[in-house]
């Protein structure tokens, strides 16, 4: 990352690759803004820690953590004693994190935020038991590839294995359940996941299951084959769209409710800002893309459908994408 005379970030041109694969939240990106695409996956803009997005990382690792002890000993008391000793690690593996609180000499914000994390976890003994859990993989990293050629990834929190065989994915969410209006908008993420699962395993997950922590809400969700289908035909859909954008540099702001947690708004038209230089050679305009950047059918790319915009920006959390 260099600095430009006016003091601003701007990512370097050596650092800077066209994108290579999606991930659900990646995918989200661009549907909410394809700017906000672009300063995350080729500008790679630093973003400041957030305190919802760290609590997020902080439970999912004291949940995922819990089944490393004996059924009968993953109790609420036992998950909250894990806290501590995880924001140690968050704080060893990422210090960007300890920023959040530089203006709390007296550690009672960290506190408080402490406690309200340890709330979610014992919040989360009311909606499922653990000591009748024993995840088949916790944390999984998955990645597929079409035919296409578009490679898909993500981190799936939990997969249950049923003696029959049958597989159920679970997400924790430490924000509340959205309304449901918003619904298809949350099942997005694992619609892709049981993409993910049926093109490496060749099966469809019986079972898609969000777990609400901000709420003490379960929401499940019974995929079909058809169901992945869709979310595959608009996942090409949507990659067809960004490399347009990439080979055209025409990365354009869409606004809505959400910006006002955006980080990046000096750098964004619709607040007054100018994007950094942009680092990617740019395609002259109505140039055909190469055979071998097409999609199958060469045509032109479509437009992305959105996904509606649940309005919590609580859900996320840190990771690598």
């Amino acid at each position: 990352m260099e600095t430009s005379t006016d003091g601003t970030a701007e990512p370097s041109a050596e650092a800077a690759v066209p994108p290579g694969s999606l991930s659900p939240s990646r995918a989200s990106d661009f549907m909410q803004c394809p700017l906000l695409y672009r300063f995350r996956v080729i500008d790679r803009l630093p973003e400041k820690p957030s305190e919802a997005a760290t609590r997020g990382t902080l439970v999912h690792a004291v949940l995922e953590r819990l089944f490393d002890v004996p059924a009968g000993e993953r109790t609420a008391p036992r998950a909250k004693s894990l806290v501590p000793g995880q924001w140690d690690r968050l704080r060893e593996s990422r210090p960007e994190v300890l920023e959040l609180f530089t203006d709390d000499p007296d550690g009672e914000r960290l506190a408080r935020w402490l406690g309200e994390a340890e709330q979610l976890v014992e919040r989360w003994f009311a909606l499922e038991d653990p000591t009748r859990l024993e995840p088949a993989e916790r944390e999984l990293f998955v990645e597929a590839e079409l035919d296409s050629g578009l490679k898909l990834r993500g981190i799936i929190d939990r997969v249950d294995v049923a003696p029959t065989g049958e597989v159920r994915i679970v997400d924790y969410k430490t924000g509340k359940a959205p309304r449901p209006e918003y619904a298809e908008g949350a099942l997005f993420q694992m619609k892709f996941y049981a993409l993910v699962v049926w093109r490496l395993k060749g099966l469809v997950p019986r079972r898609l299951q969000l777990v609400y922590l901000g709420s003490g809400d379960v929401m499940t969700y019974d995929p079909v084959l058809a169901d992945l289908e869709r979310v595959e035909r608009k996942l090409l859909a949507l990659w067809e769209a960004i490399r347009r954008a990439t080979d055209s540099g025409d990365w354009r702001p869409r606004p809505t409710k959400l910006c006002g947690w955006c980080d990046h708004q000096a750098l964004c038209p619709e607040f007054g800002g100018t994007p950094p230089p942009y680092p990617l050679p740019v395609r002259a305009a109505g140039e055909r893309l190469p055979e071998a950047e097409r999609g199958d059918s060469g045509q032109t790319p479509t437009a992305p459908v959105g996904v509606p915009e649940s309005g919590d920006a609580e859900q996320g959390r840190m990771g690598p994408d």
